[in-house]
């Protein structure tokens, strides 16, 4: 019938729709005109007319099917092996996710209420599972740690009412807390909550009520009576007077030194700031609570007979201490010697230790990623993907299911190629497990030994939400990554691959790949410019005939009740997926001008056209408009910081890299150094706060200085620390030695300001030393203790 495609697509085009006519005003009435022309089902769309031949109607319905057809699948969905269809719900940004998991699957216990038999829709992966683990964690360690506290607090006081009034700072300044966090919209977290020492918080209640109760003993013991109510309350005034001051800076400077991680920007201060921001609304509040509600409570409660008398502990702890500090006082030089020895050696240790971003959080699941031969068909993916879960549930019992997304969904909010599956694989709970003791490590080992017996596919084995984070911070999925930039994709490409081939021989590297940036297998249909111009032709022509043949073209949209169909035409599928059928596929020709008829002709594809089997470019990446290829690694049984620093040596050795092309690291390490150069720009700026908060306390430059010692010489035990432990240095661990050296500074203020109001009574400089240290020993070590203790859980 002579009839193009472009013919066909109009005719439906202008066969489907209502138009509106104006008005028209008749008796007193404004009558609206419409010509309805809307399809109203298939029948209608085959029976739309063509054109005339032998004066009958040439209709749809006489060129083409007309049926219900289906999208290019471009994805698919398994379940142990099974192709099932799976849905992802999506939290709107500001939302909680607790709360919107749990409406979730109250609507899904409606939904398959009202699903057909034998279908049904299950959860297989919920993250506010880990939330609730990583929440239920914190509280068992919120919980265990005030439990430790108000222990110190007795066994140091002596005095059950000073220990409960201290211990109730904590309630209620977690109340002040959860106020700051509510009205900030802060959520509660494994971050937000995970930092919060119930010892810090207390540590300026335990100033104050030491100190109230040695002098309510000191004038009880002078009286020789139990004090009266007035009496009391002065002695608790004069014992909150004198104490207040090295308080109040105490806890402001502990706050000062939080102030560097509300510099930190990007993706490690959306990490960090909700846990600075808690912390320092907590501090804030006890601070309030401690000049407050404690001298308060104090007068009030501590009543009747108070004795000062120490306990076992705390005799042992001074008979210990007091040797200890004449001889130090007697070796003043060579103490000190040492001490500044201690500080050089940590921070020689320092630089010798490893570094990461932040310390890997175990989810209790696993995600493995398939990435095959690139032009793997979806079907053949989706075949491969199906025997690797059977092997997997075969050969490793304590996995409960594996299911995965191949391909790019309808919504695309994660688009891949077809060759590549992600795959989520789900344990059962320990106590499910055959050997219930069996590592991570081993676990690891035995899924990454069944994906090898599924052949024809690289795996990188990561976790759920880690997976995602990798890829928000720095595009990739792996741990590390080097990115080779330049222009020639080819060299890149070799680039790459030399690159991979050493970071293959540095310890630690684990499923080292190369980005699959060539090998996609194509049809080429390449016109030629003067056979398609004989034929008065455009180029344009003959790719719109194609595209709209092969890929199809829409025509509009039908409606059946609220349901809207997209109208399109193409070949049918057993034509289109036919090579030789493309090479005869009808190209319109224009009519000669001047001809006897304007009839259309029409000629084979293949006579302007060639055919051809290629391979293209799987996928071309840019970073700041600059062509890339990446070379992505994990790290198994070391730290990051150190890997890195093997492999860019390894890589500088050999030099792989061409003249005019560039390599930078990516992955967790590029988070790293960003947060280490702005960390070393803003922390000696809060430390010089610190300085000034020391000097503005004391009026004097000597004993600001003396008490800002203990800051380096505080660090030197938290990095012996984590060398005994074998912990690389982190953002969090970076974090805990802001947060020690408040604690460091604290301690060393109530000390030096009690020594110098010995000073100020007259008393010599060792005797003041000496009786300060001995009569502060109390309230040092219960801050110090207290401090620590509510971190050990």
């Amino acid at each position: 019938y002579r009839i193009t495609l472009e013919q066909l697509v109009v005719a439906l085009e202008r066969n489907n729709a209502n138009v509106g006519a104006g008005f028209i005003e008749r008796n007193g009435e404004q009558l609206s005109i419409r010509t309805p022309g809307q399809l109203g089902s298939p029948e209608d769309i085959g029976n739309i007319v063509l054109s005339n031949a032998g004066g009958a109607p040439v209709r749809v319905r006489d060129i083409a099917e007309v049926g219900i057809g289906r999208e290019l699948r471009s994805g698919a969905a398994t379940d142990n092996g099974r192709e099932v269809v799976l849905g992802t719900a999506f939290m709107l940004v500001g939302e909680n996710s607790r709360s919107v998991s749990q409406a979730v699957a109250q609507r899904l216990e409606i939904i398959n209420q009202n699903l057909p038999e034998g279908v049904s829709a299950i959860t297989v992966y919920d993250r506010t599972d880990l939330v609730d683990k990583a929440i239920a964690t914190v509280r068992k360690n919120l919980i265990e740690g005030a439990i430790l506290v108000i222990a110190v607090l007795f066994l140091f006081l002596g005095n059950l009412r000073a220990a409960l009034i201290t211990a109730m700072v904590i309630p209620l300044s977690m109340l002040f807390t959860f106020t700051g966090m509510a009205t900030n919209k802060v959520s509660a977290n494994l971050m937000s909550l995970g930092a919060l020492d119930f010892g810090i918080i207390v540590d300026g209640a335990v100033v104050i009520v030491e100190n109230a109760i040695r002098r309510l003993a000191h004038a009880q013991e002078k009286h020789g009576r139990i004090l009266t109510r007035s009496e009391r309350f002065h002695e608790v005034f004069a014992a909150a007077k004198e104490a207040r001051r090295p308080l109040i800076y105490g806890q402001l400077i502990i706050m000062v030194v939080y102030l560097p991680i509300f510099a930190l920007t990007g993706v490690e201060g959306k990490m960090f700031h909700p846990m600075a921001f808690t912390v320092v609304i907590a501090l804030l509040g006890a601070m309030i609570l401690s000049v407050t509600f404690v001298p308060a409570a104090v007068a009030l409660f501590v009543t009747g007979k108070v004795q000062e008398k120490d306990n076992r502990l705390m005799r042992a702890a001074r008979n210990g201490y007091a040797p200890v500090l004449d001889w130090v006082m007697r070796h003043r030089t060579l103490v000190f010697s040492g001490a500044v020895a201690s500080v050089l050696l940590s921070a020689l240790l320092a630089m010798r230790m490893g570094s990461e971003f932040v310390p890997s959080l175990s989810e209790g699941d696993f995600a493995l990623q398939a990435l095959r031969v690139p032009g793997t068909s979806l079907s053949q993916s989706v075949d491969m993907q199906q025997r690797l879960e059977k092997a997997i549930a075969e050969q490793v019992p304590e996995v409960k299911r594996t299911f995965a997304r191949t391909g790019t969904a309808e919504i695309a909010a994660d688009p891949m190629p077809p060759n590549i599956s992600d795959s989520y694989v789900m344990l059962k709970p320990k106590e499910e497990w055959p050997d219930p003791d069996k590592s991570r490590e081993q676990l690891i080992e035995d899924i990454q030994k069944a994906a090898a017996s599924v052949p024809g596919s690289n795996y990188e084995m990561s976790q759920p939400i880690q997976l995602r984070f990798n890829e928000l911070i720095s595009g990739v999925r792996s741990d590390v990554a080097v990115k080779v930039f330049g222009d020639d994709m080819d060299i890149l490409n070799k680039t790459a691959d030399d690159i991979a081939a050493i970071l293959q021989d540095v310890p630690g590297a684990s499923e080292v790949k190369v980005e699959q940036t060539t090998g996609l297998p194509l049809l080429s249909v390449n016109v030629d410019r003067d056979k398609a111009a004989r034929f008065g032709l455009n180029i344009g022509d003959v790719q719109d005939t194609v595209a709209a043949a092969i890929g199809g073209r829409e025509a509009g949209t039908f409606f059946e009740g609220d349901r809207r169909f997209d109208i399109v035409v193409r070949l049918s599928d057993t034509l289109r997926a036919d090579p030789d059928v493309l090479a005869r596929l009808p190209i319109p020709v224009p009519a000669v001008a001047g001809a006897a008829s304007d009839r259309i002709d029409f000629i084979p594809l293949a006579e302007v056209a060639t055919l051809e089997f290629v391979l293209g470019p799987n996928q071309i990446s840019r970073e700041d408009g600059k062509r890339l290829v990446v070379v992505s690694a994990n790290v198994r049984g070391r730290d990051i910081g150190s890997f890195v620093q093997d492999a860019s040596a390894a890589i500088a050795e050999r030099n792989p890299v061409a003249p005019a092309y560039w390599t930078t690291w990516g992955g967790q390490f590029e988070q790293l150094q960003a947060a280490a150069k702005r960390l070393q720009l803003v922390v000696p700026l809060a430390l010089l706060l610190v300085f000034v908060l020391l000097f503005m306390m004391f009026n004097t430059l000597r004993d600001g200085l003396v008490v800002f010692t203990g800051i380096p010489f505080a660090l030197t035990g938290g990095i012996l620390a984590l060398w005994l432990r074998d912990i690389p240095l982190s953002i969090s661990a970076g974090v805990g030695f802001i947060a020690l050296s408040g604690v460091a500074v604290l301690n060393g203020l109530v000390m030096i300001a009690f020594i110098r109001g010995l000073l100020e009574e007259g008393r010599p400089l060792s005797e003041a030393v000496r009786e300060g240290a001995l009569v502060r020993l109390r309230p040092v070590l219960m801050t110090a203790l207290v401090a620590s203790l509510g971190f050990v859980p």
